[in-house]
């Protein structure tokens, strides 16, 4: 997933659907690699903690001398805590740039005041706005906050004197609403939909031949195994993904969870009414048509 948003009209359209309606506002050919790395030294009376962060992927645009920073994380299961994470991620990024200029300015001891020397930091600098964006790729729709009053037990009184810290947070599992202009990320997101949604004839209709890179992604991001491991022989056979025949092993294992669940569920029954385990073994036979050392396993495990 980073690799594949590294590529910036991957990383440019994403931001764009997500936070522009669809309009071509970020460009790819502005876009440069920066550094993830936003780890920082928190300093309190006079102790000092470093505090790790490291953002998935990284992108700067450039205004003339100006800049803004695009930050984006991967995220496979919720978290009950990410505005907080954001928020702090974003901290982290404004003060590695007050860091910085403040030993810029230290170094050319340019201050025109006291309060500026006290600071590090003179009256005209400023810093860069940093844009962050959560992808959430679970196939659970997101039931976490999505702003830091979310997480808070506020007094009604108290509430309007609270500062609160929104994130930008797409799903992808409801991303129908999006308009993508790139079509490898238009692809990754319609399939890896459509996988949630079980819905293999839409699959087999729109995207049957697929490159294996968009496999591999679209893999990693349902969590299917077979996926991935399909995308990974035919790249080295150099062949394309044939969709049709890697989802077929998943589509199987979905239909066998729900064997299993029905066998559980009878299972649980026939004891809630009081039917003998011998008498549920060989229900368990002639329901399912299996021998009986695989009907009294099931009764023994599921009883």
């Amino acid at each position: 997933l980073k690799t594949f948003w590294r590529d910036s009209e991957h990383f440019a359209d994403l931001f764009n659907a997500a936070l522009f309606d669809g309009r071509q506002v970020l460009k790819a050919g502005d876009l440069t690699e920066a550094d993830t790395d936003i780890s920082s030294v928190l300093k309190f009376n006079g102790h000092a903690e470093t505090m790790q962060k490291i953002l998935d992927v990284v992108k700067k645009t450039a205004y003339g001398v100006d800049f803004v920073i695009w930050g984006l994380e991967n995220q496979a299961k919720i978290h009950y805590a990410m505005p907080l994470r954001h928020m702090i991620g974003d901290a982290f990024s404004y003060m590695k740039e007050y860091d910085e200029i403040a030993a810029q300015n230290r170094k050319d001891k340019d201050f025109d005041s006291s309060d500026e020397f006290l600071s590090n930091f003179r009256k005209t600098d400023r810093l860069h706005p940093v844009i962050s964006l959560c992808v959430y790729y679970g196939e659970r729709e997101w039931d976490g906050p999505l702003s830091l009053k979310d997480m808070l037990k506020i007094p009604e009184e108290l509430e309007a004197m609270i500062s609160d810290y929104k994130m930008n947070l797409i799903q992808v599992r409801t991303s129908e609403s999006l308009k993508f202009c790139n079509p490898d990320v238009d692809t990754v997101f319609d399939v890896s939909r459509a996988i949630y949604a079980r819905d293999y004839q839409k699959i087999n209709r729109k995207y049957k031949d697929q490159a294996t890179d968009l496999g591999l992604v679209i893999g990693a991001i349902t969590e299917s195994q077979q996926l991935i491991d399909h995308a990974l022989e035919l790249e080295r056979k150099g062949g394309r993904v044939d969709m049709c025949n890697a989802l077929e092993e998943l589509k199987q294992e979905g239909v066998q969870e729900g064997v299993q669940k029905g066998i559980r569920i009878l299972i649980r029954t026939y004891k809630d009414f009081n039917v003998t385990k011998d008498s549920a073994v060989k229900k368990l036979m002639e329901e399912f048509s299996m021998p009986e050392d695989e009907a009294a396993n099931y009764v023994n495990r599921y009883w």
